[in-house]
């Protein structure tokens, strides 16, 4: 018999509890009411019984534990037998559907012109082809949504770890907030390990992927959507912003004292730059990869820098000592930074 999650939380508590029990008082009584049919234990000791880990003795009328080094075998080797058959399962799924995606590919269907729509959940998935099918080089631009900074699932940071391992460059860019979420520090941490090149900008433009400099993959006009772009001048385009954006860009790393001075001197003159420019606070918190709290807390430490009680005041001295927000290099990107959908 094959046990599941069910048997097992089963086993984890009342049926070790009376395990135990049997153990301590080496039995129990096969008359005890708790386990017989209807009784409280009755279940657990049924469990206990098809695993094998109880015996009756005939001469004491009592059942008696079993040594569960012996039984163990029985229960744990068939779930990782059944493992390892699904596991070798799914390997010929995924070679059967990669013939069918080669194929795909040289249809005329999927070579219908140099741009395609995605929605939903066929984003991520052709995300997953592209970059499994990459060769040499993979560009990433990743804005810092909310959603994005909190999880970064286990199969994204694999699927890139596969693609450094077969050799394939990866440069990504990210904005200076990331380097405050575990989760993309993690993710940096893992893929810089394989080779990658890691860096943050103060702001920058939206989503983008570049495969080998024939793929790119932008945001659609509407949420949930994306644009497969296959046209090479567009692309060349694309992948110059990128090396712009790049040149600019500080090392992703937070033990560095200067980087992170140079940092925090980007993110102050972008928050001027915003207030200058008439930003509403979730508009410039967007634009810098932080929430409006966070957002709020820059505006505050700038009143208490210039000795001011309100943002009028503040403009108005910010006004009255010429100050712009672009008396620091910074990195300047291409407009806001919404979330992209994908």
């Amino acid at each position: 018999m094959n046990y599941g999650p069910d048997e097992r939380s089963v086993f984890e508590t009342a049926a070790t509890d009376l395990y135990e029990e049997l153990v301590g008082s080496a039995g129990l009584d096969a008359q005890d009411p708790r386990i017989q049919e209807g009784g409280s234990a009755a279940g657990p000791f049924a469990l206990l019984q098809d695993i094998g880990l109880v015996t009756f003795d005939e001469g004491e009328d009592r059942w008696v534990p079993v040594d569960p080094s012996i039984v163990q075998s029985r229960v744990v080797s068939p779930l990782g037998q059944q493992g390892a058959e699904l596991i070798a399962e799914s390997a010929q799924w995924a070679k059967a559907f990669q013939g069918l995606t080669h194929a795909w590919r040289r249809s005329p269907e999927a070579l219908r012109g140099p741009f395609t729509e995605l929605r939903g959940s066929a984003i991520g998935a052709h995300i997953t082809s592209v970059v499994a099918d990459a060769s040499g080089e993979l560009l990433t631009a990743q804005p810092q949504t909310n959603r994005a900074m909190q999880h970064l699932p286990d199969v994204v940071v694999e699927r890139d770890r596969a693609a450094l391992r077969r050799g394939v460059s990866m440069r990504t860019l990210y904005q200076h907030a990331a380097r405050r979420s575990a989760a993309t520090v993690n993710y940096v941490a893992a893929v810089t390990a394989e080779g990658a090149q890691v860096r943050t900008l103060d702001e920058f433009f939206n989503r983008l992927i570049v495969v080998d400099r024939r793929i790119a993959i932008i945001p659609g006009r509407e949420h949930n959507s994306a644009l497969v772009v296959r046209e090479p001048s567009v692309i060349a385009y694309l992948a110059d912003i990128f090396d712009r954006s790049w040149e600019r860009a500080r090392p992703f790393t937070n033990k560095d004292t200067s980087v992170v001075r140079d940092i925090a001197a980007e993110q102050r003159a972008m928050t001027i730059r915003m207030l200058i420019g008439g930003h509403a606070d979730p508009s410039g918190a967007a634009r810098l990869g932080v929430s409006p709290r966070t957002y709020a807390g820059y505006v505050s430490e700038l009143k208490q820098e210039f000795e001011v009680d309100s943002r009028f005041q503040l403009g108005y001295e910010m006004g009255r000592r010429g100050i712009t927000g672009r008396d620091v290099p910074s990195g300047e990107g291409l407009g806001p930074a919404p979330d992209p959908g994908f």
